[in-house]
C-alpha cells in the first residue's frame, strides 16, 4: 500500500464519519451524557477529544475518569462507562468476564505510544540497555556509579500493577521477572514525572506524551523515544493505545463519534500535539 493511497483512504473515511455525524437528525444527538474511564495515558487524548466534541455539540456531556487501564475493565464490564480507555489490548480472562455478564468488548486502536525511562535532568547517565533497565528494578543495579553517573542510591519508581503502562513494562522489560522490594508504585503517569522531578536519584518510566523538560529521557539500546522512532517501530518500549466499547457503537452516533476522531484530521493534530503517534503516521 503507498503512502499516497493510505493517505486518500484515511481522508476517505474521515470525510465518512464526520460527514455522517453532520447528517444525522436530532434524535442521534439529543442531549446525552457520554462516561469515559480508564487507563491515565489515554487520558489527555480523551480529555481532548472530548474538549473538541463538547465545543461543537453542547448538548452532549463527556466526562472522563483515569483509574487505570484495569479499573477501566471493571467500568465497562459492570455498565458504569461507555468508553474504557486502554494503554493495553484486554486480558483473554477480562474479555471472558465481559462475555460471561453479556458485554461484547471491540476494541478501537487510537495512537501507538512509547514507554519512555525519565531521569533527573541533572542526572550524568546518558543511557541504559536493555538489560541494565531490567536491572535496576530488579534491584540488582543500586546505585547510579554502576552505571557510569553519580554515587547515588538509585530511587526506583513504577506505575502501580493495575496500570497498562506498568504491564507494557513488565512485559517488554522485566520479561515477566519480579520487581525489586524497594520499588516504589505511584498510581499515574503525571506521578511518576513529579516523582522523578523532585528527586535527584530517581528513575521512573512514563508514556511518551508525559515526557517533558522538567525530566530527562534516556535512549534504550541506543534508541530515544520519539514520534518517528515509535511510528518507525525502532525504539523497543512501544505500544498501541485504544478505547473499547461494549459491540461496535451506533454509527454516526456520538460514542462512534469518539472512537474514530482519531481518523480525522482534527483528531491526528491532537493525538501529535499531545506527544503521541498519530495511526496516520505509519
Amino acid at each position: 500500500m503507498t503512502k499516497q493511497f493510505r493517505i486518500s483512504l484515511l481522508t476517505t473515511i474521515s470525510a465518512v464519519v464526520i460527514g455522517g455525524m453532520v447528517a444525522l437528525g436530532s434524535s442521534a444527538f439529543a442531549a446525552t451524557t457520554i462516561v469515559m474511564d480508564g487507563s491515565t495515558t489515554v487520558g489527555p487524548i480523551a480529555k481532548a477529544f472530548a474538549e473538541y466534541y463538547m465545543k461543537t455539540h453542547p448538548s452532549v456531556n463527556i466526562t472522563i475518569s483515569e483509574s487505570g487501564s484495569g479499573n477501566g475493565v471493571k467500568s465497562l464490564l459492570n455498565g458504569k462507562c461507555d468508553i474504557a480507555n486502554l494503554s493495553r489490548f484486554m486480558k483473554p480472562n477480562e474479555f471472558s468476564a465481559c462475555v460471561a455478564k453479556g458485554i461484547m468488548p471491540v476494541a478501537h486502536t487510537i495512537a501507538m505510544d512509547g514507554v519512555a525511562p525519565i531521569v533527573h535532568p541533572s542526572n550524568g547517565v546518558k543511557a541504559l540497555t536493555m538489560k541494565q533497565l531490567k536491572g535496576i528494578y530488579t534491584g540488582k543495579i543500586t546505585n547510579w556509579k554502576q552505571l557510569g553517573g553519580p554515587d547515588m542510591k538509585i530511587v526506583v519508581i513504577s506505575r502501580d500493577t493495575n496500570s497498562g503502562t506498568y504491564e507494557t513494562f513488565e512485559k517488554k522489560v522485566m520479561s515477566k521477572e519480579k520487581m525489586g522490594s524497594g520499588v516504589e508504585y505511584v498510581g499515574s503517569n503525571g506521578a511518576v514525572r513529579q516523582r522523578v522531578q523532585s528527586t535527584q536519584a530517581a528513575i521512573g518510566y512514563v508514556g511518551l506524551g508525559f515526557v517533558d523538560k522538567t525530566v530527562k529521557s534516556l535512549p534504550v539500546n541506543g534508541v530515544s523515544a520519539t514520534l518517528k522512532t515509535v511510528a518507525a517501530g525502532t525504539y523497543p518500549i512501544a505500544r498501541p493505545l485504544y478505547m473499547f466499547t461494549n459491540g461496535y457503537p451506533e454509527l454516526g452516533g456520538h460514542v462512534h463519534a469518539l472512537v474514530t476522531m482519531h481518523y480525522s484530521e482534527k483528531g491526528q493534530e491532537i493525538i501529535e500535539s499531545l506527544g503521541f503517534v498519530p495511526l496516520t503516521s505509519y
